[in-house]
């Protein structure tokens, strides 16, 4: 049986807010569809191009700003390296002149209030995160692609489901959490060791650790960056910030000039249980501040779900003496594997499961994270992953207005602190008394997934997207 291989660099990814599936996912698909013109040499001939959203996409893709991802991923940026800055202003420039450069080289006509379509009635079966690209070309002919954002900023092109298996050959396959005990009991090493090994079959070690630290740069520059700025979030439910504002009150007399400063500045005033409670929370609402203000961050395993990792590993390099830097690539490679048997045996999309693939998931990486770092064994590891979401099953996912904004910001603080609580009751524990395996509540995340009502699954039409009346404009 073909074995899913998915690396560490497949759960962490550099993107750009609000959404994972419903931002990072699309602008990938427009770049593998225009990518395809321009290798088959068909580029300078497309005359038109048409986009189709079905399902979740086209009910909260105005509020995720699947429209904006599209556009910029068809011009040719790449959500790792461009300037945040200029995304409102590349936006109201294609709107204008109603214009859009196919890949930087190839202008053509396009009205993105036309040529977006968003099909509110219809889904496909296979996800309801799909959309379909249609280029019209000078002889007539008419090419059709369609990709599904399936959670996290994977996408799959339809046709090839079936080979989504990675061919590489990894020395520690791993689909459970049994699997991770079987490699752990048969060689004595730690989680993040058996992982760190298989990603040697990517590429060299070193990489690997310069990559990670290179994802963790950007997270300390997220949360920074959101712990400093104020205002109200754009898309119409007028959410004012509140992490600068936290910031302030929790350090009064400010001293710090950049990061490392403001740590130091945080760590001196104290280890009191409010006071790092309100840190975690700052920590979280930072990032997911920025991520519904397009800003960069990345997921962890979702954009929805950004602040949870980064939340609890600040708690971990600001109020925990084991902190360093090898325990930190400890935490992030732990992590990593605990989200990917959640995508092998269940989702990490919302609109396949619900907020408990995403919030809780993240919470349940951070959870076995922090365990290893501060020095639990594996089992202890795979018990705090349970812990943390076995209280998150059956959350929903019910974006009003369909913002990654309300409840979602606020959730965010909520897997963090759960996380860190799930560690602490991990490392008091013994595992050999433990009722629930990780594997088990991994497959009742699943059950309860296929067993909740679409209305809860990112569609905006339940829950407190229902409950909460409000009015947003049309763009």
């Amino acid at each position: 049986m073909p074995h899913e291989a998915i690396s560490v660099f497949d759960i962490f990814k550099i993107g750009v807010g609000p959404s994972s599936s419903h931002t990072l996912g699309p602008w990938r698909a427009a770049e593998r569809f225009i990518d395809r013109l321009y290798h088959t040499d068909k580029l300078f001939d497309v005359t038109s191009v048409r986009v189709l959203l079905y399902g979740s996409l086209a009910k909260t893709g105005k509020g995720h700003g699947t429209d904006v991802a599209i556009q910029l991923g068809l011009n040719g940026a790449d959500p790792v390296t461009v300037d945040i800055s200029s995304i409102d202003a590349k936006i109201a420039d294609i709107g204008a002149m109603k214009k859009l450069i196919l890949h930087g080289l190839h202008e053509i006509d396009f009205d993105p209030l036309e040529d977006i379509e968003l099909l509110m009635t219809e889904a496909l079966p296979f996800h309801p995160n799909a959309l379909t690209f249609l280029a019209g070309f000078k002889n007539g002919d008419l090419l059709s692609e369609t990709f599904y954002s399936v959670g996290g900023g994977f996408v799959i092109k339809e046709g090839e489901e079936n080979n989504a298996k990675d061919s590489v050959q990894l020395p520690f396959p791993i689909d459970s959490s049994e699997d991770i005990l079987h490699w752990c009991r048969t060689t004595g090493m730690s989680i993040s060791d058996i992982v760190l090994e298989n990603e040697n079959a990517w590429r060299p070690e070193a990489e690997t650790k310069k990559g990670l630290l290179a994802i963790w740069k950007v997270m300390k520059e997220c949360t920074y960056r959101g712990c400093h700025s104020s205002g109200t979030l754009p898309g119409g439910l007028n959410v004012k910030r509140r992490a600068a504002e936290l910031n302030k009150k929790l350090l009064p007399a400010k001293n710090y000039t950049d990061y490392e400063s403001w740590l130091i500045d945080i760590r001196a005033g104290g280890n009191d249980f409010k006071y790092i409670l309100d840190w975690v929370s700052c920590f979280a609402l930072s990032v997911n501040e920025e991520n519904a203000s397009f800003g960069r961050v990345v997921t962890a395993p979702t954009n929805g779900a950004a602040g949870v990792i980064p939340a609890v590993l600040h708690y971990f390099v600001t109020f925990c003496k084991e902190s360093s830097e090898d325990r930190i690539l400890q935490f992030m490679l732990t992590a990593a594997e605990i989200g990917s048997i959640f995508k092998k045996g269940a989702t990490i999309s919302a609109a396949m499961g619900g907020c408990q693939a995403e919030i809780g998931v993240s919470s349940a990486m951070a959870a076995a994270g922090l365990t290893e770092a501060l020095g639990g064994s594996q089992r202890q590891a795979l018990m705090a992953a349970e812990i943390a979401m076995e209280h998150h099953l059956g959350l929903t996912c019910d974006p009003i207005g369909g913002l990654v904004q309300i409840p979602c910001i606020e959730r965010n603080t909520m897997g963090a602190i759960k996380a860190i609580t799930a560690c602490q009751l991990a490392l008091q524990s013994t595992p050999d008394f433990a009722r629930v395996s990780l594997d088990t509540v991994i497959k009742t995340m699943w059950d309860t997934a296929r067993d909740m009502s679409f209305k809860y699954k990112e569609t905006a039409e339940g829950g407190l997207a229902l409950n909460i009346p409000i009015s947003l404009p049309e763009c």
